[in-house]
């Protein structure tokens, strides 16, 4: 993907409020550090940028990191082991401040404005005045996951979720819940979240094995939503606490279509296909459901830990990989069409070997193509990024309206799972967030452009975005938390937006003709 990467500047402004304090001023938080602000220490200063929770493990004494950007895991930004990965290594732990004397509970995420602070040192500092918060609130959370219609109107919802041992069986095993009254909180968690996302297939995985508990969320479903769930059979029985990946649909919006295949590659029960039938269209498309090897454990041989950042066992996830392609290779003519979408917990970051497998093989990154660089599913020691994947090949991405992580989970504290309080609401049912892609089978969400977002020209002069050749696509502008901040249709060859946005660094996502084009934008 060619990146437009407008010059950036790092300088520091200073002057003073009218209550005598000093005013800081960040004008690109992507290379901000702490050293910054040694020379304000033992001084009260207000921020005139935002900052946000990276990490809140502290939460219960006041104390929260903090960071005037988003922490994200370096693999999941750049390619393992190079120059940039080793500079995105060292410049995370250099942008985080330890933050005390905060009231309430914060949420992974959520944006501090008007942030007023003594300097105890410059890495630690303490609230004067509580600031003023915004987004990614739970209360943004009930009011529904963000729109999966991007690209046009969805009329079908796919879900894929981490259920983090889902266990209705064995219980009691070490792993999942302990006990009834834990396996209950976990169902009512669960099926929380599934009442809110409300789609039409679900892939899960660590799930149980077996059928018992495919049966339980397909029946639970059936009863919350008034529509029939059905769940596909795999033939198989529970054993201990050892999960698969495992369907769950609604059988009044799709039919499945032929048997279901498991590929045996790596870690068995875990990497299934099945195609689905929309009963409305006769459309069809294949589903890849997977849980790859995980990263924790010693491996040895090429297992090892290279010390690129992928951790061990990455080349046990490059075989996965390689054996998902060949087994779509080998199914897709059974099951009559081309069209596949692959999700799961592949236990890789973005620019991870494993995930350019597919990449490499002429397949998208919907996290990557809908949300340039800010999309995450998973949070762990403050770095955001995403495991759980959405990838599709070229004729099901023409079938797609838009993805969307919906971050109930890994921005929550893990004082509010199931085993650790009597909370039963949908946060921090799992440590992964659900990711959702909205489908619209058998159209093709092309554009009528005769123009491509490679073509296109992109240029900033005062406030003024001038965007070209783009006629008939469409743009979207986040900020670097991946907030939505402007969206709308191209009209003319020769574009003109105007910006009204503070100073800070960017991200313009121009799409037409099923290309997409990713500018990070500075605005001064």
């Amino acid at each position: 993907m060619k990146k437009l990467i407008a010059p950036l500047f790092l300088f520091v402004l200073f002057g003073w409020n009218l209550q005598g304090q000093t005013v800081v001023h960040i004008s690109d938080p992507s290379v901000w550090s702490t050293n910054d602000v040694t020379k304000y220490t033992g001084q009260t200063v207000q921020f005139d940028v935002p900052f946000y929770i990276c990490n809140n493990y502290s939460y219960r004494s006041g104390s929260y990191t903090i960071a005037p950007r988003r922490i994200f895991a370096p693999t999941n930004q750049t390619i393992p082991g190079s120059l940039e990965y080793t500079t995105i290594v060292s410049a995370n732990p250099s942008a985080e401040v330890t933050l005390s004397g905060l009231s309430d509970y914060h949420r992974m995420g959520e944006k501090m404005e008007g942030l007023t602070v003594r300097i105890n040192s410059a890495n630690r500092w303490t609230l004067v005045d509580e600031p003023d918060f915004t987004g990614n609130s739970r209360d943004d959370m009930r009011a529904g996951f963000p729109s999966v219609d991007m690209h046009g109107k969805h009329t079908l919802l796919v879900c894929a979720f981490n259920l983090e041992y889902y266990l209705v069986e064995n219980i009691g095993t070490g792993f999942g819940p302990d006990d009834s009254s834990e396996s209950q909180r976990q169902h009512a968690k669960i099926m929380d979240a599934l009442e809110h996302i409300n789609a039409d297939i679900y892939g899960f995985v660590e799930i149980e094995q077996g059928q018992a508990a495919l049966h339980k969320l397909a029946t639970s479903l059936t009863a919350a939503t008034g529509h029939k769930y059905s769940y596909i059979d795999d033939g198989g029985s529970s054993y201990g606490s050892y999960t698969k990946s495992g369907y769950v649909y609604c059988s009044d919006k799709v039919a499945p279509y032929g048997n279901l295949y498991s590929n045996e590659t790596g870690v068995s029960h875990r990497k299934k296909l099945m195609a689905f039938t929309e009963l409305s269209s006769g459309e069809r498309f294949i589903f890849s459901l997977n849980h790859f090897k995980a990263k924790s454990g010693t491996g040895s041989g090429d297992d090892a830990d290279q010390g690129d950042g992928q951790g061990t066992f990455n080349a046990s996830r490059i075989r996965e990989a390689q054996s998902v392609l060949a087994s779509y290779n080998n199914r897709k003519n059974y099951y009559e069409d081309e069209d596949i979408l692959i999700m799961g917990d592949l236990n890789a970051y973005a620019k991870e070997d494993p995930i350019r497998v597919f990449t490499d093989n002429g397949m998208t990154d919907l996290h990557r193509y809908f949300h340039a660089d800010t999309s995450y599913s998973y949070v762990f020691h403050d770095q955001a990024g995403y495991l759980d994947h959405a990838i599709a090949n070229s004729t099901m991405l023409k079938q797609i309206t838009g993805m969307q992580a919906y971050h109930i989970n890994s921005d929550e504290h893990d004082s509010f799972t199931y085993d650790k309080s009597s909370d039963q609401t949908m946060f921090r049912s799992s440590d992964h967030d659900p990711v959702l892609v909205g489908l619209a089978l058998g159209k093709n969400l092309s554009t009528d452009s005769d123009y491509s977002a490679e073509r296109c020209k992109v240029e900033l002069i005062d406030e003024q975005l001038h965007i070209d050749n783009a006629k008939g696509g469409y743009y979207r502008i986040y900020n670097i938390m991946g907030t939505l901040l402007m969206d709308g249709n191209i009209t003319q060859a020769d574009y003109t937006l105007v910006l009204n946005t503070t100073t800070g660094l960017y991200i313009l996502d121009i799409y037409v003709e099923n290309t997409v084009k990713q500018v990070k934008l500075f605005i001064p």
